[in-house]
Formats: C-alpha cells, structure tokens, sequence
C-alpha cells in the first residue's frame, strides 16, 4: 500500500534512555556458549551494551519523564497537545489504554484525542502515518507521538540470540502541520504467515503465563527460555530484511520520483549493526548513509530504534540543517514500511536519562 501526505513536518524528538547500562561482557556467563564464540558474536552483531530499566520502571514513568522534560525547558506547551499517540508492545496494563494512563499522569486538557497502537519494529512509521492523518482534522494542529517499549523484562537471560540485544527506551516526536507546502511518500507491507517469526508466546488470552510457561528449555542452538519470553527466529529475520525491504525502499523511491543518491540518510530499525550494513551492500548504498551504530551503544528498543538513531547520529544538526532521510522499519508481524521527508529546523533533537 503506498500513502501520500501533505503540508506535514516533524518539529521535535526526544529519546529517554534509562541511566541503567548492562555491558555484554556482564551477562556473558550466562550462556552454554564459549568466551570465544561470545566475543566473536559480540564483534560481528555489534553488541556493546544496553539500557535497561530499573526494577518498577514502565514506560508511562519514561514518557511523563521526557514530556515534563520538554515542558520546564519551554520546548513544548500542554495546551497545544490535541492528541497523543503511544506505540508501545509493553503497556503498563492489559487496561486502561497506557495513553490514558500518561494523559492524566500530566493533567493535559480533556478536549483532546489519546490512542495506544500495538506495533513494534515498524512503529515509528505505523505512528507517524497515523499522526499525518489526524493532522487533517481542522481542529488538530498538533500530535504527540510516543514511542517507547520496556522489551527487556520479556527476555531470558540465558538466550544469547536476544538478550545481548533487546534494550528499553522511549522517544517523543512532535508532529504537526507545515506552512511549507511539502509532500510526505510513504509504504506498506503486511504478512501475519509471519508472525510467529518474532512473537512472545504465553502471557496473553491465547496462552495465559502459568507455572508451566514460566519454565525455562533449551532450543536447538543453546539457548534457554521459557514461553514467557521473546522467541526471535533470527535467521528468518534476516532473510525476511534482506529479501523485502530493498524492493520496498525502492519502489518508495520511484513513487516519490527520486534517486538513492538523493536522500542523505536511510535511518533504519536497528536490529544489530550486521543486519543493517547488509541491507545497506543490499540497496547499494554507502554504509555511513545508513548509521548502523545504536545496538552497540543502547541495544533495540524496538519501535525506538529510528528516534534514536536520529538524536543519536544527527543531534543538533537538524535544528539548522535540512536532510532528506528515508526511514525504514520491519520485523514484529511481520511489518514492513517506509517513508520519505524532507526534516529540518527542529526545535529540539537531543537524548536524556532517567
């Protein structure tokens, strides 16, 4: 499916990073692997460390964090938020929706639109398409978008596949409408065949978590979870990126009528760095135009991922500079999507602790 919008721009982002960080060498013990096949998979994946939350941190407590945040600092008024969006797949609560939760935490106004939306590695995008489309509602000039996953208490230790990679975050984009005439092209793909590539098994309706889910085995490769944990098909994931999304950035491309040597940046999900530097030798791309470099430094946040990459990679640059970046995320679906805007003249574009 391909999208189209006008007259929309990204005024502001800010990444929230738990203070917590765990270095890969802290949890290297609890593998049935080698030191030396440990350090090897450290080196290839690009794992360094990751932020994790403390014990009793959710996500409403990093996104009422990072929204007062922009409120002492002036860079963002409460009474101008008409609707706040949070993507998350680790919510406070099965009910209320976690946006309710974070709307009252602040006091904002009640004349007003709050919405959850359950997606993961592709949700920066699924946010911002749905952002662009409240944005053409009159009485709606600007939207709140909140990205942010607690994904690390849903991981085995002892699985080498995912816990050296998973990380918490949360991430506030200001999205609202442009007084510069401009045209946003997006895309879309979805595969539910797909969906027990990347899935936590037990802890829902289907499969409520017992005693029984909760119990640890060992899979093929070594590694031990129980149901109650993040099951990631790491091999089908990589061919699954490989296979679809170049075509899908392409075709991006060709519906926006540009070239790849136009845009300045590709700012991806991040599921590790070799994933991404294959991708990029895929779509025949410089390495350096799609940053592959925030696993290693913060692990995957999920639907976080790009945000960061962002605050990360281009900071303060986009408070004066204009780039035109296409974004891209896949995974959790399965998901695929893309989107192609010219950004600049930010407000604010910076990373903060809690």
């Amino acid at each position: 499916m391909n999208l189209k919008f006008q007259n929309k721009k990204i005024s502001g982002i800010l990444t929230i990073m738990p203070k917590n960080e765990v270095k890969f060498e802290d949890g290297i013990h609890n593998y049935s692997f080698s030191v030396a096949k440990s350090m090897k998979l450290k080196l290839v994946m690009g794992y360094n460390s990751t932020r994790i939350v403390e014990d009793g941190v959710c996500i409403s407590d990093l996104c009422t964090h990072g929204l007062n945040y922009l409120f002492e600092k002036k860079l963002l008024n409460k009474d101008e938020i008409d609707a706040l969006i949070l993507v998350t797949q680790s919510p406070d609560y099965f009910l209320p929706p976690t946006s309710s939760v974070i709307q009252g935490n602040l006091g904002l106004k009640r004349d007003m639109l709050a919405m959850d939306i359950n997606q993961g590695c592709a949700g920066f995008l699924m946010g911002l398409f749905q952002s662009f489309q409240l944005l053409e509602q009159e009485e709606i000039n600007k939207v709140v978008l909140l990205n942010a996953d607690v994904l690390s208490r849903k991981v085995s230790k002892r699985d080498r596949n995912s816990n050296p990679l998973i990380g918490d975050a949360a991430s506030v984009t200001i999205v609202e409408k442009s007084e510069t005439p401009n045209t946003i092209y997006g895309n879309i793909r979805m595969d539910g065949s797909g969906s027990d590539v990347l899935m936590i098994p037990a802890g829902g309706f289907r499969a409520p978590s017992t005693s029984e889910t909760s119990k640890m085995t060992e899979d093929a490769a070594g590694n031990f979870r129980a149901l109650d944990h993040l099951v990631m098909k790491g091999d089908e994931v990589f061919n699954f990126v490989q296979r679809e999304v170049p075509p899908l950035i392409e075709d991006l491309l060709i519906k926006a009528n540009q070239k790849k040597e136009d845009v300045d940046y590709f700012m991806c999900h991040q599921p590790n760095k070799f994933m991404l530097q294959k991708l990029a030798d895929k779509l025949g791309i410089p390495r350096e135009k799609m940053p592959s470099n925030i696993v290693e430094n913060f692990g995957n946040a999920s639907g976080v991922s790009i945000p960061t990459a962002i605050t990360y990679n281009l900071g303060e640059r986009l408070l004066n500079d204009s780039f035109n970046i296409c974004f891209a995320g896949f995974g959790v679906g399965l998901t695929w999507a893309s989107l192609l805007m010219e950004m600049s003249n930010l407000r604010f574009c910076e990373i903060i602790e809690f």
